[in-house]
């Protein structure tokens, strides 16, 4: 039976090499993107269901919570990221022991951390909300929001990180599966505990922990059940062989990515706050809003990985060079066709959340500029997850901190500066052109040299 699972995590990788590369791609992304959108209807279920309160501080407090709560995904991607790399190559290598030992270092690690940041959130909760910027109309809708999701740090790490690990070793469908669950569950949960219980922020909160939990539990029993060739008992654990070392290489810089989005996000909303509660909620709006091409695009290049990193371990680069390019094509013209239509429906897209006439005004007008270059974004997560698979470091370390820091942040300061609350939102289209032009020429420099 463990020679059948061993055979079929190969299979599930072979069967595309002898395939047609777009018929492979699509296999392989499809799945990924489909996950990656419940995420978004997820979050744009909180921020909808709220707005139904017609009260739009509520809607700002989530704008201003959303940051914190980005460090458990920042750093259950540590692990989702850096182990989906190292599998998918062992397994092409045929290393079926050493992927057990690090999908099992994965899991316990995510534990580990996720017990110990539920602490730190609880007992430093009113110095995180003096940092995340809460003014005295937010605070006690934001306090109330991260106190509860606080509770779930366990699930949230395993959660995001077992969405990754699952398509190591191609159940991409398992992985859909679970992260649907969940985010499907939390939008059921939404308007009952938001509107019916009339439970507000914290009904809204309450869903979220339910459904970390529930997409969690369906990870956990997955391996349980023995249908994997990975593992997640502790037997498994260790750090020999470089285990942590080959998993946190890769990890670090795509978590760093989500690190510094919380922070980059959490400086946005303090200077935005510095002009009206109304701008904030906003902003905090017009970024759900063109999620919508990002998380689509994250999840193409997030479903690409595992098939690089295969192709990578089995020395195909032919195979990898077909399905790069194939890969960069497809995203461009999915990001671009979703930013058109985003574009074409921004007023009805902006209305569904919020109600007051200035905050509309506001975030109206954010979107339009946030969409500016959103089309650009399905090259550079393509070029991310290429970096990862090849288990590039460096490049993939200066590419995933470019976008959200070491660009986007004195970027931020500079236009508030220069042009106000428009040049605050103005920062992430001179930084995404700026950052992907990086991309491009690390990833180019760095294939060359292989």
């Amino acid at each position: 039976m463990k020679l059948n699972r061993t055979a079929k995590s190969k299979d599930n990788f072979e069967k595309h090499m002898s395939g047609k590369p777009l018929s492979a791609v699509v296999a392989n992304a499809l799945p990924a993107i489909i996950a990656m959108l419940m995420v978004l209807i997820y979050n744009l279920a909180d921020t909808f269901f709220i707005g139904q309160t017609h009260d739009d501080l509520q809607v700002a407090a989530v704008s201003l919570a959303t940051p914190a709560f980005l460090l458990f995904m920042a750093v259950g991607n540590i692990f989702g990221i850096g182990g989906t790399a190292v599998i998918s190559r062992s397994i092409g290598e045929k290393d079926f022991d050493y992927a057990k030992k690090i999908c099992s270092f994965c899991m316990w690690c995510c534990v580990i951390f996720g017990v110990l940041m539920s602490a730190v959130f609880l007992i430093f909760m009113d110095p995180i909300l003096k940092l995340l910027g809460a003014s005295s109309d937010t605070w006690e809708f934001t306090k109330t929001y991260l106190m509860i999701v606080s509770l779930c740090g366990p699930f949230s790490l395993i959660a995001n990180c077992f969405s990754n690990i699952l398509r190591a070793e191609g159940q991409v469908t398992k992985a859909m599966v679970g992260q649907v669950a969940g985010n499907l569950l939390n939008v059921i949960l939404d308007p009952i505990m938001i509107l019916s219980f009339k439970w507000n922020i914290a009904g809204a909160a309450i869903a979220t922990v339910i459904g970390n939990i529930a997409a969690a539990v369906y990870y956990i029993m997955f391996y349980m059940r023995g249908e994997s060739t990975l593992s997640i008992s502790p037997k498994y654990f260790s750090i020999k062989k470089k285990i942590s070392y080959s998993v946190l290489v890769i990890g670090i810089p795509a978590s760093l990515a989500s690190l510094l989005m919380s922070i980059s996000q959490i400086i946005m909303n303090s200077l935005m706050a510095s002009y009206s509660d109304m701008a904030l909620a906003g902003i905090g709006v017009a970024m759900k809003a063109t999620m919508i091409t990002g998380m689509i695009s994250l999840g193409l290049g997030q479903g690409m990985q595992p098939l690089f990193g295969y192709c990578i371990g089995a020395k195909r680069e032919d195979k990898y060079k077909q399905f790069f390019r194939i890969s960069v094509i497809l995203s461009f013209a999915v990001s671009l066709f979703m930013t058109a239509i985003c574009f074409i429906f921004t007023r009805p897209i902006v209305s569904a959340f919020l109600t007051d006439s200035e905050s509309m005004a506001y975030g109206i007008k954010f979107v339009r500029i946030l969409l500016s270059t959103s089309a650009l974004i399905g090259l550079y997560f393509i070029i991310i997850n290429a970096l990862q698979a090849r288990g590039l470091a460096t490049p993939s370390l200066i590419v995933n901190l470019s976008r959200q820091g070491l660009i986007y942040i004195p970027v931020l300061f500079m236009l508030n500066y220069l042009a106000g609350v428009y040049g605050l939102v103005w920062a992430q289209p001179v930084t995404d052109v700026t950052s992907t032009i990086l991309a491009v020429f690390l990833y180019t420099r760095a294939a060359s040299a292989k």
